[in-house]
């Protein structure tokens, strides 16, 4: 039983493990340190707020990690904020608001790829299912942190932090808009629906050309990267965090969690346990929001239960999959759904991993940033309130 539900995970191995291998080319091409750079130059105390939602954003889709979005740019944003005045539960909601946007729609990004896995979805159909709720919702926190932001409008902006970070990057990295390619490329062929494994194929590739031609990196460290992570040793705590991780190696803890989620969820459902346990509740779900709701439930109470999402993603797939294909919903549907029951609610609580990284981190409690982090709950109720006016439904037959 434990094995057929790891067979089903067995193609993401390559994604997983290719996922390690862009991160660390990406570092030694400069790219991640290149948006980092230009990017801290477009914060301004009228548009601190909002601007620093869309930094978050790109730079969490260009890494696929929450994680490292938040131990670099966000503790950046955090002491930006504090010398402005601006209140740090804001100023940390908003950055976990735009972490967890990136994290969701990134196509590197690992809980992305086990969601599109466990259902069975085309990784960029996922990513493209999700935009018709996401977008929206993204676009309203938007405009309530252009409001908020407006009240420290007139405040001085410290720019000691941002120039000491843009001098470390200036000291380890040749910074030019040639270090954007390999991103741009990455998202160019996923636009186009290349397959995933080719598209970070050639985007590492390029990416490590970049790496050897204007890094003047050598060969033979580019691949110690790829395989083990990118590590240096740069004098600056905060740009360290931001550059030594990635690599094959980087994935490995991840991969085992996904696949013993996998061997977990394949165990609950051949033996029936997930069939008995909601089999009153399944046969009662008539209309299309009760089975969004009642999906969107399952992922919150098994990543409070659990901690993490990664087993909420599998176990909430295998619960409803079924139940999608007899009302004639696309998969799509139910991968989307998760995503935004899994990935979202983790960082809104303090016993997870990344509530407790979060929160020590940026030195503001899970509890004081939750209610500022408005993506995070605001997207499932965007998705239902879409979902009973008819809009973004996918079924089996249009």
């Amino acid at each position: 039983m434990m094995s057929d539900g790891i067979s089903n995970a067995l193609a993401a191995v390559y994604v997983f493990i290719l996922i390690g291998v862009v991160v660390a080319s990406f570092i030694e091409s400069g790219t991640i340190a290149a948006i980092v750079y230009y990017g801290l130059d477009l914060i301004h105390p009228t548009v601190f707020l909002p601007m620093g939602l869309i930094l978050c954003s790109f730079m969490s889709v260009c890494v696929g990690s929450m994680l490292g979005t938040v131990a670099t740019v966000g503790v950046i944003l955090i002491g930006i904020g504090a010398a402005m005045g601006v209140p740090l539960p804001i100023v940390a909601g908003m950055v976990i608001a735009g972490a967890s946007f990136g994290d969701k729609m990134s196509p590197i990004s690992d809980t992305t790829n086990l969601a599109a896995l466990a259902t069975g979805t085309d990784l960029y159909t996922h990513i493209k299912s999700m935009l018709y709720t996401t977008i929206p919702t993204y676009f309203i926190c938007l405009i309530i942190f252009t409001f908020i932001g407006l009240e420290y409008a007139d405040q001085t902006l410290s720019t000691e932090g941002i120039l000491n970070f843009k001098t470390a990057i200036d000291d380890h990295f040749i910074i030019s808009f040639w270090g954007f390619i390999p991103i741009i490329v990455l998202f160019t062929l996923s636009f186009k629906r290349v397959a995933a494994e080719p598209s970070m194929i050639v985007a590492s590739g390029i990416a490590v050309i970049i790496a050897v031609l204007q890094q003047n990196h050598d060969i033979v460290s580019i691949l110690g990267s790829l395989q083990n992570g990118y590590f240096a040793e740069t004098g600056n705590q905060d740009l360290n965090q931001l550059l030594n991780r990635g690599g094959i190696l980087g994935m490995m803890p991840t991969l085992a969690i996904a696949l013993f989620a996998m061997a977990l969820g394949g165990l609950l459902d051949k033996a029936g346990y997930l069939h008995s346990m909601l089999y009153g509740i399944l046969n009662h779900l008539k209309g299309l929001v009760q089975l969004l709701a009642a999906t969107m439930l399952t992922g919150f109470v098994s990543s409070i239960a659990t901690g993490q999402s990664f087993i909420s993603i599998v176990l909430t797939a295998q619960l409803f999959k079924k139940k999608y294909e007899d009302m004639g919903l696309k998969r799509r549907m139910l991968s989307r759904t998760i995503e935004e029951s899994t990935t979202l609610i983790t960082p809104l609580m303090p016993w997870s991993l990344g509530g407790a990284f979060y929160s020590g981190a940026m030195g503001v409690s899970v509890f004081e940033y939750a209610p500022w982090a408005f993506l995070n709950y605001l997207n499932f109720i965007v998705a239902l309130i879409m979902a009973s006016l008819g809009i973004a439904i996918f079924k089996t037959n249009n």
